[in-house]
């Protein structure tokens, strides 16, 4: 199971500069557009914002998970990879839900990432709630 944003991790939780570099990122873009837009433009923009600072950002990533030797292929679609290392599902909804907990949870052990971060631009500021961090214990 997954730890939340700063369980038990204090300072020392894999990724840090990365997964600061995306808060800031995400912090940048809902300053600028707001809260009460779909999800896809916060995600493109947050794509964008991250390109621009020099990481690699890749949207819409396609993830294929093994069954008892049967390929299921696309059975998850990462909203954005980034530098090949960290998750992020960003939202915008209402309020995270265990569901998005779960499939994020479930996404970094079939993908083999250590670090995801849930990131909701309904959520304002989103210092305030709307950034959850889960760091995969199962790798």
């Amino acid at each position: 199971m997954g730890r939340h944003w700063g369980e038990d991790w204090g300072d020392n939780y894999p990724h840090r500069d990365i997964t600061e570099a995306i808060i800031l990122a995400a912090i940048r873009v809902q300053i600028v557009l707001g809260p009460g837009l779909l999800e896809n433009a916060y995600k493109a923009c947050l794509a964008h914002e991250l390109r621009l600072a020099g990481h690699e950002a890749l949207r819409e990533v396609h993830l294929d998970i093994t069954y008892k030797e049967l390929c299921v292929a696309n059975a998850y679609i990462m909203d954005i990879v980034v530098d090949h290392k960290v998750v992020v599902e960003a939202k915008a909804i209402a309020k995270f839900s265990d569901a998005d907990f779960a499939q994020l949870n479930s996404c970094l052990h079939f993908a083999n990432f250590e670090v995801g971060l849930l990131i909701n631009f309904h959520n304002w500021p989103l210092k305030d709630g709307g950034i959850k961090r889960l760091v995969n214990t199962k790798p």
